[in-house]
């Protein structure tokens, strides 16, 4: 099947299918679900792809949009246990995984339209192949999957119901990350940083030749990374940025959104949570902090106890919000 997307590329809407029990303990006594994996988008000859878990019925099911995180550099749609896709599984949703095209080799402008792009193709596509609700969509990510996050409660056009960002951020040009960072390592030089990414543009970082996390740790090292993902630099041509940066573009309508960070976290500061609930707050936005005392970058080193509260309390947020 194929469709022409509002902006005249193809989107492929071709699918590989696999059933299966869960092995995972939470869902032991599960029923299967249905693994599907579409291409939303090809340019060239980069496709761009989402997979599809669900329970394998016909039932009309509200959605979780998972968006992964990697710096905008690193990652990709599968995903094996993510605590609060697996919760909402459980809970009746259909989560859909996201791939975008991937930094350096494509920059910010292009990777944001394609989280524009899937969001289209899910309202276009979703109810026809994989039974959903579209009026009823939850967001979440981690890192740089929780500033995507964030960034499509402004960005994407029909307005996501819910937003849930891990250790996210609205902010893209601050000193964290637009001057040198002690708490980054890196060995290699200029010129072996950007070999290991001068390649085609990707979609996924299982396809990248070269290392794209000694890139990213290379970035950060010397203060990097805007420029990096951009193109712009954060001290000359800030502006450039705000259309890009949630902090720039809370608003009323703005959706209901959680934000989960860890005290301790070196990669993202937890300030950067703190800076977006201020601004949720003076619009007057519904919104909760959930604030892990201790906790690294992914919330290691927090207390499990906390960790397992705060997943469990960002499905409740959702469900307010979505089955309310």
């Amino acid at each position: 099947m194929k469709s022409v997307s509002r902006r005249g590329f193809i989107k492929l809407t071709a699918t590989t299918v696999v059933l299966y029990p869960f092995v995972h303990q939470l869902f032991a006594r599960q029923k299967e679900v249905s693994v599907k994996t579409y291409t939303y988008q090809k340019r060239g000859e980069l496709e761009s792809q989402v997979v599809v878990h669900r329970s394998d019925d016909k039932i009309i099911r509200p959605v979780g949009v998972r968006i992964h995180g990697g710096a905008l550099m690193m990652g990709h749609r599968d995903w094996e246990d993510d605590k609060l896709c697996l919760k909402l599984l459980k809970e009746g949703y259909a989560i859909v995984s996201v791939d975008y095209r991937l930094a350096p080799e494509t920059m910010l402008p292009d990777i944001i339209e394609d989280i524009e792009d899937v969001f289209y193709w899910i309202h276009e596509k979703g109810p026809e192949l994989f039974q959903i609700e579209v009026s009823k969509i939850a967001v979440t990510g981690n890192s740089a999957g929780g500033y995507l996050t964030l960034t499509s409660g402004f960005r994407v056009k029909s307005r996501p119901t819910v937003l849930v960002a891990f250790y996210g951020y609205g902010d893209l040009i601050g000193d964290w990350y637009s001057t040198p960072s002690k708490d980054h390592k890196s060995d290699i030089t200029e010129q072996e940083a950007w070999g290991q990414v001068s390649g085609f543009p990707i979609s996924d970082s299982r396809d990248r030749k070269g290392n794209g996390w000694a890139f990213y740790m290379y970035c950060r090292k010397y203060g990097l990374w805007p420029k990096a993902v951009s193109g712009w630099d954060p001290h000359t041509e800030a502006n450039k940025f705000f259309p890009y940066m949630p902090l720039k573009n809370v608003s009323h309508d703005y959706p209901p959104t959680m934000l989960i960070h860890g005290t301790n976290d070196t990669d993202v500061p937890y300030e950067q949570s703190v800076m977006m609930a201020k601004e949720l707050k003076k619009y007057n936005v519904e919104h909760e902090l959930v604030t892990i005392p201790d906790a690294e970058h992914g919330l290691w080193g927090g207390d499990p106890k906390l960790v397992e509260a705060a997943h469990n309390s960002a499905v409740e947020f959702i469900n307010r919000f979505v089955k309310g």
